[in-house]
């Protein structure tokens, strides 16, 4: 069998985001033959850089006939951003509009032809993204995100809550006064306090990451009290009239099958959704093809706008 990414190009790109640059890879259309066409921009999830898999994902849509911007967030991996290892999901959300910006510029898009995908973290802010930037035609969330007050409940005992607010006040005093951020594990034994603790969360961030040697598992104290103030579900229904992908593990413990599942109920019409089985971190390697070839042909179908015009020509004969 032929592997559809076999052959495609790379280079590495920066831009600026309200001063602070961000840099990773833009992965030129296969055969548009110098055309300028349909274009993605991808972003990893929480605390993840993009070698974490995410050009596997580049180069399926690449080889489907899409050119696509990936590039790591603020804080992290190759991009500038200080305090380092640290999420802000509305700062993040903005740079994605810096990152629609930088790749409108390129001869090789079409700046009316433009999607966002986005997976865990970075699906909720797809879907934010999708609902209030005009300048996005379609949209894929991957095993989004969507209600991280819910799952910031769920994953904190009762009896924890009072422990957790009262460091989350005690590292504000911290700053103010001028210390330097604090940090806690993305995974790890529950002694140490990290975000997850779940057998598959540990799986993946304590070994599946050592495909990128940049990849450090901590997060700034100051991010997980951000994560569970934010509901991207809020925005799902705004997406629409833009045609929204949800890709969706059955047995998600992380973002929650049925929140995800509660919140594509809610978003308007045109929408699909593909379910896949296993977890939230399957789509990156054991349901690869599945996911991936999913948000290609999705993105491909709405963003293509030629071929379409094409097709309701011959409707109308």
């Amino acid at each position: 069998m032929t592997d559809p990414t076999a052959g495609t190009e790379r280079r590495d790109v920066a831009f600026d985001a309200d001063g602070t640059t961000l840099r990773g890879w833009f992965y030129p259309a296969a055969d548009r033959q110098g055309a300028p066409g349909p274009a993605v921009v991808m972003t990893h999830g929480f605390s993840l850089v993009k070698e974490v898999y995410l050009d596997r994902f580049a180069e399926r849509f690449a080889a489907s006939g899409l050119s696509v911007l990936l590039y790591d967030h603020r804080n992290f991996g190759a991009s500038d951003g200080t305090p380092r290892q640290e999420i802000d999901p509305w700062r993040q959300i903005e740079d994605y509009r810096h990152a629609l910006t930088f790749l409108s510029t390129l001869p090789e898009v079409d700046a009316d032809r433009l999607g966002v995908w986005g997976t865990s973290y970075s699906g909720a802010h797809a879907v934010v993204v999708g609902a209030t930037d005009l300048r996005v035609k379609a949209v894929v969330a991957q095993v989004p995100a969507m209600n991280g007050v819910e799952t910031g409940w769920r994953r904190t005992p009762m009896a924890q809550i009072g422990d957790l607010g009262r460091a989350f006040a005690a590292e504000r005093l911290a700053r103010m006064s001028g210390e330097p951020a604090r940090t806690r594990p993305v995974a790890g034994d529950p002694s140490e306090g990290p975000v997850y603790t779940a057998p598959d969360a540990l799986e993946f961030f304590l070994n599946d990451t050592a495909v990128a040697p940049s990849y450090r598992n901590e997060v700034t104290v100051r991010s997980g009290e951000w994560s569970r103030a934010y509901n991207a579900g809020s925005y799902i229904e705004m997406v629409s009239p833009r045609p929204l992908l949800m890709i969706v593990g059955d047995d998600d413990t992380l973002s929650g099958t049925d929140l995800q599942l509660e919140a594509y109920g809610r978003a308007r019409e045109p929408k699909e959704l593909r379910l896949i089985p296993g977890g939230h971190f399957d789509p990156y390697v054991k349901q690869f093809e599945a996911a991936s070839s999913a948000a290609a042909d999705f993105l491909a179908k709405h963003l293509n706008t030629e071929r379409l015009n094409t097709e309701r020509l011959n409707t109308n004969r």
